[in-house]
């Protein structure tokens, strides 16, 4: 199976493809292309040549309302064009919006492009399913670009204030529930309309939410994530914390007895427990779609390393139980911690839920060598 994913470096495309990448049925089948490849007959013919399924994420978002408006119907007629130009007939699956009925330019576009793909599937005979989408938010979005969520994270990040519509309404959904939809989507053959629905909340509302959040969480609380939306909301918050918040020192409180710190405080509970390491020993090497993760060394010396999947550069963090200061793992970035120390090294592990076995949300993947992964 070839799966073509456009608009793969944006937020939704992303997404896609990491939730792809991580199964092995379709990690070693995808093709990934930029808004750029519709520039290049060649390229873009190559890329959809015997495709069996094409998500197309690719469209503008923000420019001049003209280019908004006729920007997206061009980018639909240069995919179906290829695709006619190789004989393919994927099921293709299209990133609508709920906006798609506004008499506005980007509601105009979006409805012109949704309208070249069923004109192109009644005349090719190729599945096609519109994915009709409310407002997406998740990990590294752009600020002012994406979601006001995105804006309000970046500049809680910052110690900015925080510019509020208070009378603006969100339907908030993460670009993971809408990669688990796609596929289910698609294994199931389903064409036609699919509506996803977020959760519906005022902006002032998500903002508060956010602002709590950050409030706890830079007070050394972990905020309460027993709803899966809250979750969502606080990764995409920490995304923009790291790398700057970590490692993040915690108090010492040292007497003629010894010390005290205070490790993990959450109002959620979670699970704790501590490791010991052998000294060259690497221990990690894997990445989370949800899980917040805590490493703390106690008592030696080590190196936590983090890469964002995707991403060469590799982030280390040199931490010491003579000075305990935590580092928060961020989600869809792979992870490992050495000892770089002499001596046995104790390190405590935390996470926000209770290891489930048939669930872990653990994905190997080295920091160092990613090709080892493959």
């Amino acid at each position: 199976m070839k799966i073509v994913i456009t608009g793969a470096n944006g937020l939704l495309g992303r997404h896609i493809h990491l939730h792809l990448r991580a199964r092995e049925a379709y990690r070693d089948e995808l093709v990934l292309l930029d808004r750029h490849a519709f520039n290049d007959d060649a390229t873009l013919a190559d890329a959809l040549r015997d495709a069996e399924w094409v998500i197309h994420c690719a469209g503008i978002n923000r420019d001049s309302d003209e280019r908004v408006e006729y920007g997206n119907r061009e980018l639909a007629e240069r995919l179906t064009q290829a695709l006619q130009g190789v004989a393919a007939s994927p099921h293709l699956f299209y990133a609508n919006s709920v906006q798609r009925n506004r008499d506005v330019p980007y509601g105009r576009g979006k409805l012109a492009a949704h309208q070249v793909f069923a004109d192109w599937s009644e005349r090719a005979g190729g599945r096609y399913t519109e994915l009709v989408l409310p407002h997406v938010f998740g990990e590294r979005g752009r600020p002012h670009y994406n979601s006001a969520i995105h804006t309000f994270c970046h500049q809680l990040a910052q110690g900015e204030e925080l510019a509020i519509n208070g009378g603006g309404q969100l339907e908030l959904l993460h670009a993971q529930d809408i990669a688990v939809a796609t596929v289910a989507a698609f294994e199931r053959g389903q064409s036609g309309e699919l509506r996803l629905q977020g959760r519906l909340m005022s902006v002032a509302a998500a903002a508060g939410k956010l602002v709590d959040m950050h409030r706890s969480y830079t007070g050394d609380v972990i905020p309460d994530l027993r709803d899966a939306f809250d979750l969502q909301l606080f990764n995409t918050l920490r995304s923009f914390l790291y790398p700057g918040y970590y490692p993040k020192a915690l108090k010492l409180h040292s007497d003629d007895r010894g010390a005290l710190f205070e490790g993990v405080k959450n109002r959620n509970g979670g699970q704790a427990f501590l490791s010991t390491t052998r000294p060259g020993i690497t221990r990690g090497n894997h990445y989370h779609f949800n899980k917040v993760e805590r490493f703390l060394v106690v008592k030696g010396q080590a190196v936590i390393r983090i890469r964002r999947l995707l991403d060469d550069h590799v982030q280390e963090f040199h931490v010491s139980g003579d000075a305990p200061s935590y580092v928060d793992m961020p989600t869809l970035h792979t992870h490992s911690i050495t000892n770089t120390g002499d001596e046995e090294l104790l390190t405590m592990f935390w996470s926000h839920e209770i290891f489930d076995p048939e669930n872990p949300d653990t994905y190997f993947e080295p920091v160092l060598n990613p090709d080892a992964s493959d």
